[in-house]
């Protein structure tokens, strides 16, 4: 286990978030509160739970469009089905974790089973009838 992180100052996080901000602004990029995090050293969860404000300000600033215009504009069929896309991408590696996850707990159940029946039998002396006996037990 980590020990505990380091927490910055809240005058080092004001002054890191106007860079990356004013950063993202000239770069034309849109601005994320992992990248944000990560700048400071930061895990995003635990960016997010000390400088909520902060957080939701990245946030905020993420959904502003670049230019007033835009905001009037309707998504392209091609966003649309991007977005879409992206959205189903996410979806299924989640499943596709629970998946291996539901898998493994199955294989692990299977295993404490055969354990807990092979104590059972030892511990009160009882043969299984679908397998034959062993040599040496009678």
């Amino acid at each position: 286990m980590t020990g505990p992180a380091d927490i910055p100052a809240e005058t080092q996080v004001r002054r890191v978030l106007d860079a990356y901000l004013a950063e993202c602004h000239d770069n034309g990029k849109r601005p994320s509160v992992l990248a944000l995090a990560g700048k400071l050293g930061m895990s995003n969860t635990t960016f997010r739970r000390h400088f909520p404000q902060h957080a939701k300000e990245v946030s905020e600033a993420r959904s502003r469009p670049e230019h007033p215009d835009e905001a009037d504009a309707q998504p392209s069929p091609y966003d649309v089905l991007a977005a879409r896309n992206a959205r189903l991408r996410r979806v299924n590696r989640m499943l596709t974790g629970n998946l291996k996850l539901a898998a493994a707990q199955i294989q692990r159940l299977g295993m404490e089973n055969a354990r807990l029946r092979e104590a059972l039998e030892t511990s009160s002396n009882v043969s299984r009838i679908d397998q034959p006996a062993r040599a040496g037990k009678r």
